[in-house]
């Protein structure tokens, strides 16, 4: 069976959820879900495998939580054109939790899973750098830390530590400041999705990849890397945490 095939009916069912919260949240989330490959690799590799607390730290408008429900009513249907034999099962998330600081991204997540019924999602409008992160047993941030300065990046890091018990896992997507010509790319992307969601320009406080490892060890995870960007002209990877 093509790989191909689910991703059509991930996509519908995980962009079904916002169809409750406007056409521009609707269209944001397929287009989102459809074109970064992050989403189908956190189920392709199962990155998130064993998940079932997920806190999910600048979630928006709550994608993440959008994709894993759709995952787990695909992978549920047991018929084929459903899920790839290939994957490992989706994570059972049993509760989610994302903090966003952008009111209209809650506001459009809180909509988009005022009926979900698969598990106990939670949108809270709050600075991650203040709010309490609970007890997860799994954190995401992906596309977040470097619109934070290099200090407030190790606080997060450290409350996230912090947060999660030992063999807890940490789902870190950053750019790789020693990317050359790619990073430069990467950073102005990054920067117009910023502008696009938060209506303004804001600075990026970029590491190098050895640099981003260095700080995890430092603060007690050990890490490995997996490549987002070999062939697509950006330097965004994907780093996968585990609490020490």
């Amino acid at each position: 069976m093509s790989t191909a095939a689910p991703a059509k009916i991930l996509l519908d069912s995980a962009s079904a959820y916002y169809r409750a919260s406007g056409r521009f949240a609707w269209h944001f989330a397929r287009g989102k879900l459809r074109g970064d490959p992050a989403y189908r690799l956190i189920l392709e590799r199962g990155l998130l495998g064993g998940c079932s607390r997920l806190l999910d730290l600048g979630a928006g408008q709550g994608l993440l939580a959008a994709w894993l429900l759709a995952a787990r009513s695909c992978h549920a249907l047991g018929r084929a054109g459903a899920w790839p034999h290939q994957w490992p099962a989706p994570p059972l998330i049993e509760s989610y939790t994302g903090i966003e600081i952008n009111p209209k991204e809650v506001h459009r997540a809180r909509r988009a899973f005022a009926l979900a019924a698969a598990a106990q999602v939670r949108m809270l409008h709050a600075d991650i750098l203040e709010a309490d992160y609970g007890r997860p047993d799994s954190i995401a941030l992906l596309d977040v830390l470097h619109y934070n300065d290099f200090r407030a990046q190790e606080r997060i890091l450290g409350r996230a530590r912090a947060a999660l018990s030992p063999g807890g896992a940490l789902l870190v997507r950053i750019g790789d400041a020693g990317g050359g010509h790619a990073f430069t790319l990467s950073k102005a992307l990054d920067q117009g999705v910023a502008l696009l969601r938060r209506g303004r320009w804001l600075p990026l406080h970029c590491r190098t990849l050895g640099n981003w490892e260095a700080l995890l060890s430092t603060l007690g995870f050990s890490t490995r890397v997996v490549a987002l960007s070999r062939g697509s002209g950006f330097t965004n990877t994907m780093l996968l945490g585990k609490a020490a």
